[in-house]
């Protein structure tokens, strides 16, 4: 099987860029090379890589890329950090109907 990466870009605007590769060195490139013209990226440039993941399994890394692109800046930020406890707190249901809310 290829290996992939899933990696998360910090662009100039202050947001984030997930996405997934076979060849992180070479898409990082083509991000600051602005090749795609109005793509995301190429609107927000610079960029910085502040996290990446190897996976030996594309299907893996493709499940990885579309969970992190579904969270918050703040999910992001903790996954970046590495803070892993704020990872767990942010995956706890705590809306007003969470079933902790739920009374009888």
């Amino acid at each position: 099987m290829k290996s992939s990466f899933v990696y998360i870009l910090s662009c100039a605007d202050g947001t984030y860029y997930t996405g997934v590769t076979s060849n992180l060195e070479k898409r990082l490139l083509e991000h600051k090379s602005s090749k795609n013209i109005g793509s995301y990226v190429s609107k927000r440039l610079p960029i910085k890589l502040v996290y990446y993941e190897h996976f030996m399994d594309i299907n893996q890394a493709i499940e990885w890329e579309k969970r992190i692109k579904k969270w918050s800046k703040a999910k992001k930020e903790a996954l970046i950090q590495d803070r892993w406890d704020d990872l767990k707190k942010s995956a706890k249901c705590s809306n007003e109907t969470s079933h902790k809310n739920y009374r009888s």
